[in-house]
C-alpha cells in the first residue's frame, strides 16, 4: 500500500528534522513537505533528509494540505501531520491500523484520548476542541473527541469529498463531509507533546478566536445545508 505523508510547514527548522527522522520508513512511500515562505531553512533541512519539498507561497494551513494532496504520487492512503513535533510520527502505525484492517475510510488521531503531558495543550485549545467535537457528535452523530491534525484517509475517499477549505476550516471539513457522505470515520488515541516553537494559531489570541469562530460556524453551516437539502442524517 502506497502511503504519502503531507507535512505543511512555516518556519519549523527546529522541529522538522525530528519529525522526518521519526517517520517509520517501512510505512511511508513518499514524504511531501509543503512549505509556506519559511525563512529559517526549513525547506533546505527537509530536502536534505529526503523529503520532496513543494513551495506554496499562498498562506493557509488547508491550502498547504490541498497542495500536498494534489501533488501526491498515486497514493492509496494520505497522511497529514504537523511539522512541529507535537504529534509523534512514530505512532503512524496506530493511525493507519483501522484503514489497513478495513475498518475505516478516514482516521483521526485524538490528542485528548492519548498520553498528554501537563501543559502540552493550552486549556483554551483543549476546551475548544472538546466543544467542537461535542457539537459534531450532537449534529452529526459522529463519536469523536478531538479535531487533531494527525489524520489519514484513503486517497480516493479524500478526493471524492472535493475538499476546498484553505484556512481554519480544514480542521473540520474532512470530518463533516466524510460523515455526511457515509464514510467510516474512526478515532484513535495518539500522544501529544508541547510543540517546538510557537503555534501560529493557539499561540495568539487572534488566531485562537479566529479559528474557533470559523470552525464552529462551519459545523453549524454544513448541518443546516444538509438538513435543508432533505437528506437523512447519517447513522
Amino acid at each position: 500500500m502506497r502511503v504519502s505523508v503531507i507535512i505543511p510547514t512555516h518556519n519549523e527548522a527546529q522541529a522538522i528534522g525530528r519529525v522526518l527522522a521519526d517517520l517509520p520508513a517501512d510505512l511511508t512511500t513518499e514524504i511531501i513537505v509543503v512549505d509556506s515562505n519559511s525563512t529559517d531553512g526549513t525547506p533546505e533541512i527537509a530536502a536534505r533528509m529526503g523529503a520532496r519539498v513543494i513551495q506554496e507561497p499562498r498562506r493557509g494551513y488547508g491550502r498547504a494540505c490541498l497542495t500536498g494532496l494534489a501533488a501526491a504520487a498515486s497514493p492509496d492512503v494520505v497522511v497529514f501531520l504537523d511539522g512541529d513535533y507535537s504529534d509523534r510520527p512514530s505512532e503512524l502505525p496506530i493511525l493507519l491500523a483501522p484503514i489497513l484492517e478495513g475498518r475505516a475510510d478516514i482516521t483521526l488521531g485524538s490528542r485528548l484520548r492519548g498520553r498528554r503531558p501537563l501543559g502540552a495543550m493550552p486549556w483554551h485549545q483543549a476546551f475548544g476542541n472538546r466543544f467542537a467535537a461535542g457539537l459534531i457528535r450532537f449534529l452529526y452523530g459522529l463519536e469523536i473527541t478531538d479535531l487533531g491534525p494527525f489524520r489519514a484517509g484513503h486517497a480516493d475517499v479524500l478526493r471524492s469529498l472535493a475538499l476546498e477549505e484553505t484556512t481554519y476550516g480544514w480542521a473540520v471539513e474532512m470530518i463533516l463531509k466524510g460523515a455526511l457522505a457515509g464514510f467510516r470515520v474512526v478515532e484513535v488515541p495518539v500522544s501529544y507533546y508541547p510543540r517546538i516553537g510557537k503555534s501560529k494559531i493557539s499561540g495568539t489570541l487572534k488566531g485562537t478566536v479566529g479559528a474557533a469562530w470559523f470552525i464552529l460556524s462551519l459545523i453549524v453551516c454544513y448541518s443546516f445545508r444538509h438538513r435543508t437539502a432533505g437528506t437523512s442524517r447519517p447513522a
